[in-house]
């Protein structure tokens, strides 16, 4: 979705679809998060205006999930996992790799927003690493040879 937030599609993920009821925070903050690839301030503090609670609580909530962002994302999310197998079998050096391949150091977004690049302690799939994930999907013992045709299927 586009840079400008529409208010009126955030009062209807809110009332409409979530009955304005501040246990729904979450769900309401992933539906958001969804739409735009990120939580925008406008969407945040329309957020904590409908559902009546403060705006430091939707903030906390904000940056307590990894699966949330304040900043914009690219279009693609990859992950490295920096866990111990990972880092044994090459993990640093793929996320190494990475930041050249795609110009961006770990946890920053290409200029053009295709993709953000993150790394995590474990993913809990150590017999496959070094491991990385694109958009939720699992890429197991990649090397160089696997990391461009992985790459080039995202182009």
């Amino acid at each position: 979705m586009s840079g400008e937030v529409d208010l009126k599609q955030i009062d209807n993920i809110v009332k409409d679809k979530y009955e304005a009821d501040p246990e729904n925070l979450i769900h309401i903050l992933q539906e958001i998060n969804s739409n735009y690839n990120y939580l925008p301030e406008p969407a945040i503090n329309r957020v904590a205006e409908r559902l009546n609670i403060p705006l430091t609580q939707v903030y906390s909530v904000s940056t307590f999930y990894k699966s949330f962002s304040l900043e914009p994302r690219g279009k693609h999310l990859i992950t490295v996992c920096l866990g111990t197998a990972c880092h044994v079998r090459g993990g640093q050096r793929l996320l190494e790799k990475l930041e050249r391949k795609l110009k961006i150091k770990a946890g920053k977004t290409t200029p053009d927003r295709k993709f953000t690049l993150e790394t995590v302690s474990c993913l809990g799939c150590c017999a496959l690493a070094p491991v990385m994930v694109v958009d939720e999907k699992y890429y197991g013992k990649v090397d160089s040879a696997k990391l461009k045709k992985v790459l080039d299927s995202y182009e």
